[in-house]
Formats: structure tokens, sequence, C-alpha cells
């Protein structure tokens, strides 16, 4: 609930609007480069390029609707054009920082075992957070009637987590296990951001 009157603040106003556009099209971004970053030099999936390349076009996909409120608002992925940059800076790189150590402790990987098995869990828990977190945020964009929409991203979203899990079961049997606790990690990163985002638009709101 938390959560949803905060993106009903947000879309009331139009730049706050397009900086939260931004900052979602920022970690789409991010985890696309995540993903490439933990390919492996010659065993490369093509589901691995499939996801790198749809992240990548989320992040274009959600830059692209700004122009639907301003076109000359936030041209950048710079600080001023962010909702919490500090916060949405660190989250997908603390996650796997942390994810990362995690794992290590479980599995005992190699150093390029340990890339994959970090794209596979982290990937899940983003996809998790994201098919809460989009349904959320069309659903408000639908009772406003905004110009803006995410239901593309949703369908595109459901399917990966789809093929995460199908690649999960072919990791390790016990991955649930596991995947819960990366998402416990996840929440926790993910509760931060959202504090941080909601003193930032608080603050807005007073001015």
């Amino acid at each position: 609930m938390q959560f949803y009157n905060l993106l009903e603040k947000i879309v009331r106003d139009d730049e706050t609007h397009a900086k939260w556009l931004n900052t979602l099209s920022f970690m789409e971004n991010a985890g696309a480069r995540k993903i490439s970053a933990c390919e492996h030099p010659v065993k490369v999936s093509l589901i691995q390029l499939k996801h790198a390349v749809e992240e990548h076009r989320h992040a274009y996909y959600l830059k692209k609707q700004i122009g639907k409120l301003d076109p000359s608002f936030c041209k950048t992925y710079e600080s001023t054009e962010l909702l919490a940059p500090v916060a949405t800076r660190q989250y997908l790189h603390s996650l796997d920082i942390k994810a990362c150590r995690y794992l290590q402790n479980a599995f005992h990987l190699t150093t390029e075992d340990l890339k994959y098995a970090a794209y596979l869990f982290v990937t899940y828990a983003i996809e998790v957070r994201a098919d809460e977190l989009y349904p959320v945020y069309q659903d408000i964009l639908t009772k406003i009637s905004s110009k803006i929409m995410v239901r593309s991203i949703i369908l595109e979203e459901e399917g990966h987590l789809e093929e995460m899990i199908n690649q999960l079961n072919d990791f390790a049997e016990d991955w649930q296990i596991h995947a819960d606790q990366i998402l416990k990690i996840e929440k926790n990163l993910h509760d931060q951001w959202v504090n941080a985002i909601t003193e930032e638009v608080s603050q807005l709101n007073h001015v």
C-alpha cells in the first residue's frame, strides 16, 4: 500500500513522473549491462542474449515515454534526473555483491561459474520484483488515463521470470531454497530504495 500511494504521488507531477520513468530506465539499462557482464567468454546462451536485448529495449522504451510528458525532461542519467540517485545506483550493485557472496558460500564456484549463478539468481529476484512493480504502476496509469503505458514490459517480464525458473531448475534441484535467501536480500535493498524515494518525493511536495 505504501508503494501504491507513493506512485500515486509521483504521477501527479510531470517532472517527478519523468524522473520516475528515467529511474526505471536507468535500472533496466543497469540490469542489461550486468547480464552482459556475467556472460561466459564463449558459452553464451541464446536466452542470455535475449534477456540483455530486452532489458536494453525496456530502458529505451521507458526513456522514450518521457517525451509524452515533456521532451525537455531527463535527457541523461545524471543524478539530478533520477529519483533517490544514491539508493538507485546502489540497489542493483549491492544486490549483485551480496548475492555473489551468498552464492560463493553456498556453492563454492569458480569465477566464471559464479558469474553465471549470479546472473541466474539476481535476474530471478529482479524479475520477481518487476512482476510486482510494473502491474501496480500500470494500474495507476490506467486509473488516471495517462498517455504512459508499460503493458508491453509486463508481458515480457512475465516471460523472463518463467525462463529464469527453467534455467534455475537446470542449475540446481534445491535452487528455490537459495533463491529465497536472495529474495530476502533484494527485499531489504528494495525497501531502502522505496524509503529513499518516499523521502525525496515528500520533500518535493512540501516545496
